[in-house]
């Protein structure tokens, strides 16, 4: 029979603590109070979460970088638009503490002088992270629709797309939170995907998760269009902002795929 030295015992629990959090550890879907499409309230300003991430030692609830905008609507492009500050409180619907906002791409654009303008118009990710305390009820699945099943997709005209998200200006009609529409093709090398779907996104939906024909991550609602393409929304890559989170100060950062199946359909 062998035997497993004390020292050796603790070097093992020790290791067992920093792995990064797995589905295993994930609250059931049906009733984790933090999930992808909860409402986030910064300095007032109400988004909607979009996927989660984690590290190996943190859980994070996305947002769009512009929901702790300081400038107006039409101040989108995050290498000159104000922010507030990495560290900002944020309200997560669901969480019995605040979160804090840690990552903020506008912030960090700036900060290293990012000029690609594709980067700089639709690089628009912020995380939050969780409290410990309240990462014991996150769930990664995306409500209604399940998944997300994989991390990037591109998208050519009228493929499917899938969101979820109920914003306060639709006075509490869930029925109206799962969206499902038609992709429009991506553009900008790919930094940004044109969708419309049946219920146009509107304030307060901004930052919602978007699935593919396929159920993978595709993006993160940024824009409402006026024009060229009126009620049209722009969704950010996702693979590519996370892609630059990664490589400025978030290395070991990972979208957690959902423990759902993914299910494509039609709404009533």
């Amino acid at each position: 029979m062998h035997k497993i030295s004390l020292a050796v015992l603790v070097c093992a629990l020790a290791i067992a603590a920093v792995v990064p959090t797995t589905a295993s550890a994930w609250a059931p879907a049906s009733s984790a109070a933090i999930h992808p499409g909860v409402q986030t309230f910064t300095d007032g300003a109400q988004c909607t979460a979009n996927f989660v991430y984690t590290d190996s030692s943190n859980t994070y609830i996305g947002q769009a970088a512009h929901c702790s905008g300081t400038g107006g609507s039409t101040e989108t492009n995050g290498c000159d638009s104000g922010s507030l500050p990495v560290g900002t409180p944020v309200e997560v619907t669901g969480a019995s503490k605040p979160g804090t906002m840690v990552y903020n791409s506008w912030l960090t654009m700036q900060a290293k002088g990012e000029s690609d303008p594709d980067t700089c118009q639709y690089n628009d990710l912020a995380l939050v992270k969780l409290d410990p305390s309240d990462a014991a009820n996150v769930n990664p699945s995306i409500p209604h629709w399940g998944g997300p099943n994989a991390v990037g997709a591109s998208t050519a005209l009228r493929d499917k797309v899938y969101s979820y998200g109920n914003s306060e200006l639709r006075g509490g009609i869930t029925q109206l939170s799962p969206k499902e529409g038609y992709s429009l093709g991506d553009d900008a090398g790919g930094w940004t995907h044109s969708v419309y779907t049946v219920t146009p996104g509107i304030p307060g939906d901004s930052g919602s998760a978007f699935l593919s024909k396929t159920g993978a991550a595709l993006g993160v609602l940024s824009t409402v269009a006026i024009a060229p393409l009126p009620a049209s929304n722009g969704v950010g890559d996702v693979a590519k902002e996370l892609a630059y989170a990664q490589a400025n100060g978030f290395s070991g950062l990972t979208l957690a795929l959902g423990t759902e199946p993914f299910v494509a359909g039609s709404l009533p």
